[in-house]
């Protein structure tokens, strides 16, 4: 029964993460962290608006700018489908100077945020578990 838990305690951990990965803060909305989760959707989709909105869809780059593409990705899976929009037509999405490498950095720093958000969700629901687990183990214990 213990491995049968810890299969279930991985699909759920794996749940999270892959939630907070697509939808920025639904990780944390999983795990009943309401405020949070709207304060981290509203940052990280701010910033990567910024990014956008001063550099244009041309700042996702997946063949030219591979390292910002790496760490853009971390956004949303949303963020490969611009990237397949402005590498199937590259000339309509032409950027240069100061408003591509601005974009670059908010849409990038905005990726690795929710990185960070996506491995607090996941370390979240790892300690929920093991809060779980505890309590289910050492039933009938009062103090004494």
């Amino acid at each position: 029964m213990v491995k049968h838990s810890r299969g279930n305690h991985l699909v759920f951990l794996i749940t999270v993460g892959l939630l907070a990965w697509v939808v920025p803060g639904a990780g944390h909305y999983m795990l009943k962290e309401k405020k949070r989760a709207i304060i981290i959707f509203a940052t990280i989709v701010l910033t990567f608006c910024i990014g956008l909105y001063v550099g244009s869809i041309g700042v996702i780059n997946p063949a030219d700018a591979k390292t910002w593409y790496l760490a853009q990705i971390m956004n949303s899976p949303m963020v490969a489908a611009l990237g397949h929009l402005t590498t199937t037509a590259p000339e309509n999405y032409l950027v240069f100077g100061k408003p591509n490498e601005i974009g670059q950095i908010y849409t990038g720093i905005a990726g690795l945020l929710n990185l960070l958000c996506i491995v607090n969700a996941v370390y979240l629901a790892h300690l929920c578990g093991t809060n779980r687990e505890l309590t289910v183990k050492t039933p009938g214990k009062t103090g004494g």
